[in-house]
């Protein structure tokens, strides 16, 4: 009976979260749209989960291109297929590298810096504030986030992509003295719109996820500055499980 009513009480615990994750996803998307409109707060938000996660989103993009064409030129080189080392590396950059790789990235570094953040104000009252100066705190500090998650992984992972292919044909080309015009001419003729498509929805709804699972952890956070740390881990951790879990759904169904 207590192992039973151990799994009954995960399975409770899992329902309410979930409830509460997707109250606060619907009230934040509402708060988008609802005036007064925080312009210069969605530039702000904008600027910290894109221009700042840029550098490290294209160096890892960048090697992770130049690996993966070093790698298939290997193994391309026993089947005399060298020719379609460009095809694979844009394909499997802008279908899933580029868009996993960045949201997990981005996870890393802006989705714990939400669960930081609001997990700070959280339990130093800051929040508890808001309300009582008639301010709703989901559509002050949560939906500005999630806008910002949204457009900007985007926008990463089409720079991402580029950064990887680039790499790849530095590897192919520079090093590895392949031909330039077939690895150019074989990357472009098999890579279709929607495998660049495909990647860019991935990255929005990554980056959706990176948002609400930060901003959830921070805005539930208790237990002072032990309770900030295990929100920020929890934030790492949900978004890099969702995003893998979000990744195989959405592939299935573009297939």
């Amino acid at each position: 009976m207590k192992i039973l009513q151990g799994i009954g009480k995960r399975c409770i615990h899992f329902m309410e979260e979930t409830g509460r994750l997707s109250i606060l996803l619907l009230q934040a998307v509402i708060g988008i749209f609802h005036p007064p409109f925080r312009f210069e707060d969605n530039l702000k938000q904008l600027e910290e989960v894109g221009a700042n996660s840029l550098p490290v989103t294209l160096i890892t993009a960048g090697f992770t291109g130049m690996v993966l064409a070093l790698q298939t030129y290997i193994g391309f080189k026993r089947f005399n297929a060298e020719s379609l080392v460009g095809t694979v590396v844009a394909l499997s950059i802008t279908r899933e590298l580029g868009p996993v790789l960045t949201g997990l990235v981005v996870a890393a570094r802006a989705g714990s810096s939400m669960a930081a953040e609001l997990g700070t104000m959280k339990v130093t009252e800051q929040i508890d504030a808001l309300y009582s100066l008639a301010v709703n705190p989901i559509e002050y500090l949560i939906s500005p986030r999630l806008l910002a998650g949204f457009i900007m992984l985007p926008l990463l992972t089409a720079l991402a992509d580029i950064i990887g292919i680039i790499g790849g044909y530095f590897v192919s080309v520079i090093i590895l003295n392949a031909n330039s015009n077939i690895y150019i001419r074989r990357t472009f003729d098999l890579l279709q719109y929607q495998d660049v498509y495909s990647g860019l929805v991935k990255a929005a709804t990554f980056g959706i996820i990176i948002s609400v699972v930060g901003c959830y952890q921070g805005f539930y956070a208790e237990g002072g500055a032990e309770g900030v740390g295990k929100a920020t881990t929890g934030a790492v951790v949900m978004a890099y499980m969702l995003i893998i879990i979000a990744n195989y759904v959405l592939t299935a169904v573009f297939l």
